[in-house]
């Protein structure tokens, strides 16, 4: 039976009775229920899609550079605060804790980089930009000790944790922990939509905008180039933008990402969920669709604050239905990027794609840690050696989905540079100093082990059996 309206009373009942969850919590909870319940989802009607312009979606290099002063580039920095989303786990890459501790290169975790970048900064231009990390209940715990290390650091560090709200049970549509499902898998993140309450309701925002910030630029933890850039900072407080999310040219790989579209005279963003069926070919096309969200958003502090304070931030609720230790449950979230449209003067811009470098599974790690990359003061730089514009396509079997199985099955990370492809699947393992061009496969049977020697080159090969090498 579908949930209906009539079931918000009797919901909102056991929500009251659940002592883990503050006044806002329950607020925002019952707001996002009532919201999906009434069915209030926009409808997209495809024929009033429009692209967007180049006024819309800027080009990167039409913005007008930062110069050389050092009085200008501080004055822009003591205007930002820099935020990244902190929720997830580590667990489909095999780790424990979050993400963010995950070793990228040379020994040194996604927090390690952004905080070694912030710093650069701060010290080069004599500002104080502060480094706030929104967790997950999830990750809360862990983060406190581990923020920790960075006591001496000249970045300040802070946390807020977004909202904990209780998974429903579909078929009674009553919240899971109310029926004796105490424990951490009775409750969700409601996805990083919750950004922009949560940071209000923490009191972060308000201490902030005391201090003269203007702009929080928003980030996923796991993507390494989404580093500071003072020339989207300029542009935006220049041309009094609320709100600017970094696009960037679609490949093949990212047919699914969200896409901005201009609609009934307004910026806002197109996600898969919301096409009708006929369209989703369409959608997925890079022809007319041309750009996805980085998920890198750049946000006025007072017009959050506004908005949140004003109740207007009604972003497209995503219901994302799971089966947890056998029970049927309903998760209800909201994505940041949604919020564009509710923003005045929203931009999109179209950045290069060394702006997008997420890391999501040990075949990303494997880019990151060749020779592919370098590392300098925290930034992640690709190697001018490569002449192509794309990066290799990296396919590795389930035996190195985990990151402590990937770092046991290489002595050393081999050379990539002038790799296209790499498909690896089953018992193979890489010695040191190993080479990779052109398209290989190295795919070993059941039963049969493959070791690619130490020093070995490899060019435009298929491996199946220790002869072939």
């Amino acid at each position: 039976m579908a949930a209906t309206t009539e079931n918000l009373p009797q919901l909102k009942s056991a929500v009251d009775g659940l002592t883990d969850m503050s006044e806002n919590e329950r607020s925002g909870f019952i707001n996002l229920v009532s919201r999906y319940l009434s069915g209030e989802a926009q409808h997209i009607e495809w024929s009033k899609i429009q692209t967007p312009t180049d006024e819309i979606v800027v080009p990167y290099e039409k913005m007008a550079s930062v110069s050389e002063d050092v009085s200008e580039t501080k004055n822009l920095l003591d205007k930002l605060v820099v935020l990244k989303l902190n929720g997830g786990l580590g667990t489909t890459m095999g780790c424990t804790g979050p993400k963010s501790v995950i070793e990228v290169r040379d020994g040194l975790t996604f927090l390690d980089l952004i905080v070694i970048q912030i710093e650069n900064l701060n010290n080069k231009y004599g500002c104080k930009v502060p480094l706030v990390l929104m967790n997950s209940f999830n990750t809360h715990d862990d983060t406190q000790k581990i923020v920790e290390k960075y006591t001496n650091s000249n970045v300040d560090i802070h946390t807020f944790n977004q909202s904990k709200y209780p998974r429903v049970v579909a078929d009674e549509f009553v919240p899971w922990p109310s029926k004796g499902k105490t424990d951490k898998d009775g409750w969700y993140p409601p996805g990083h939509g919750d950004v922009f309450p949560s940071l209000m309701n923490s009191g972060k925002l308000d201490a902030f905008l005391s201090q003269g910030k203007e702009y929080v630029f928003v980030a996923n933890s796991d993507n390494l180039g989404a580093i500071v850039d003072l020339t989207i900072l300029k542009h935006l407080i220049q041309n009094k933008n609320e709100y600017c999310m970094e696009v960037t040219p679609k490949t093949l790989a990212d047919v699914k990402g969200g896409t901005l579209i201009s609609y009934e005279g307004k910026v806002q963003l197109l996600e898969i969920a919301q096409v009708p069926d006929e369209h989703v070919n369409e959608f997925k096309s890079i022809e007319k669709f041309k750009i996805f969200n980085t998920n890198n958003l750049w946000v006025n502090l007072k017009a959050i604050k506004k908005l949140v304070e004003a109740d207007a931030l009604k972003m497209e609720i995503i219901p994302n239905p799971k089966e947890v230790d056998g029970v049927k449950v309903l998760q209800l979230e909201t994505a940041a990027g949604a919020a564009i449209r509710f923003f005045d003067n929203a931009i999109g811009v179209n950045v290069p794609r060394s702006r997008f470098l997420p890391v999501k599974a040990t075949s990303d790690l494997l880019l990151v840690q060749s020779d592919l990359y370098t590392l300098v003061d925290g930034f992640v730089t690709r190697n001018s050696a490569r002449t192509n514009p794309s990066n290799p396509s990296i396919e590795l079997g389930p035996e190195f989905k985990k990151v402590s199985n990937f770092l046991s099955r290489f002595k050393s990370i081999p050379s990539i540079v002038e790799l296209d492809s790499v498909k690896v699947s089953g018992d193979v393992s890489f010695g040191s100093s190993v080479v990779l061009k052109g398209k290989v496969a190295v795919t070993a049977k059941s039963g049969v082990k493959l070791e690619i020697p130490d020093g070995a080159v490899v060019e435009n090969k298929d491996i199946n059996v220790p002869e072939d090498l």
